[in-house]
């Protein structure tokens, strides 16, 4: 199901899961403690500063990295992002399953979860206001503290259908409701591989990192940063953060993804590096992916304005008759 935003740059950005836009308040809601996912996270992170001095090796910080890489590419930038959320490029659902898993064994929530916090998220920031814990409006560490602890309930939310293919499959309702038991397998395979060093980084280490670098990248990319697109009439605008483009797999460039959200391609601008871009490259010329989808090949989008000249060099080519602002600035 496709919703417009009801609201600022009608058209401009769509919605995969949300209903009901008209009645939703963005603004009025309570904030209120999140406590599986508060436990959670508080409880990776302290282990994570006891344990992880005390197992560090090379061979540990190396199943860190490999098994961060993998998860985060192609489980959560390119399974629940580019994927189940945009539908920015086509596969078979064994593929698709297959993303999600890994998405899932990142360790900060289940994919029906991951598609309303994102949605919800980003149809507030993109009225003329909304709640401040929607748009980091506190100082850095209280936002973190808030982001990795609590929940916002709002008083009048849209209605959240995920559609089908996500809500009617049984795989990802499991995947839903056992999102944290994912971890089991992983250590079992690390700690005969390698005992509990391999699970203190393979597990602990890399979900409290993980996690956190995610609150920390949103913090930026929701406050301050380069950017070459606006959405008009938007209270929060998204900005590029560069120095994490590769622990990110190039979700960092969130100027541009607010621009294009349907892109399959993130990092739009030479020298913008896109891991998880590259990695849908691979699958489609492996013949696993389909329908690839980008700026130049996607609709115009009214309600998007260029800042930077080079902004209209990767938009389709009736887009300067939708964002008049570029003229004048070559």
């Amino acid at each position: 199901m496709m919703n417009d935003d009801g609201g600022v740059g009608r058209d401009a950005f769509k919605v995969n899961s949300l209903s009901g836009l008209d009645r939703a308040n963005a603004v009025v809601g309570d904030v209120v403690w999140d406590w599986p996912r508060s436990l959670w996270n508080l409880s990776m992170l302290v282990g994570a500063l006891i344990l992880g001095p005390l197992t560090v090796s090379w061979d540990g910080f190396a199943v860190f990295l490999v098994t961060s890489g993998v998860t985060l590419c192609a489980g959560h930038s390119v399974g629940f992002h580019r994927r189940l959320i945009h539908r920015s490029f086509g596969c078979s659902k064994g593929l698709e399953r297959t993303l999600v898993w890994l998405g899932t064994a990142v360790g900060m929530g289940g994919p029906i979860w991951t598609i309303r916090l994102h949605d919800s998220r980003d149809w507030a920031q993109r009225q003329p206001a909304c709640h401040w814990f929607l748009r980091h409006g506190k100082p850095f560490l209280t936002d973190g503290f808030y982001y990795l602890n609590f929940r916002l309930k709002l008083a009048h939310p849209p209605g959240f259908d995920p559609g089908p293919g996500i809500a009617d499959d049984d795989f990802y309702v499991f995947l839903q409701r056992s999102w944290m038991l994912h971890q089991v397998p992983i250590a079992l395979v690390l700690y005969l591989l390698g005992g509990w060093a391999f699970v203190v980084w393979g597990v602990i280490v890399r979900v409290a990192a993980c996690t956190t670098m995610h609150w920390y990248i949103s913090y930026f990319a929701h406050t301050r940063g380069p950017q070459d697109w606006t959405v008009d009439g938007a209270v929060i605008q998204a900005h590029n953060v560069p120095l994490m483009a590769i622990p990110t797999m190039g979700e960092s460039w969130h100027s541009n993804h607010h621009a294009f959200p349907s892109s399959a391609r993130h990092g739009l601008y030479p020298g913008q590096i896109d891991l998880g871009w590259r990695f849908v490259q691979l699958l489609e010329v492996l013949g696993l992916a389909w329908d690839v989808k980008l700026p130049a090949n996607l609709p115009p989008r009214p309600g998007i304005s260029p800042v930077t000249i080079r902004a209209m060099d990767v938009a389709a080519p009736g887009q300067a008759l939708l964002s008049p602002r570029v003229q004048g600035r070559a």
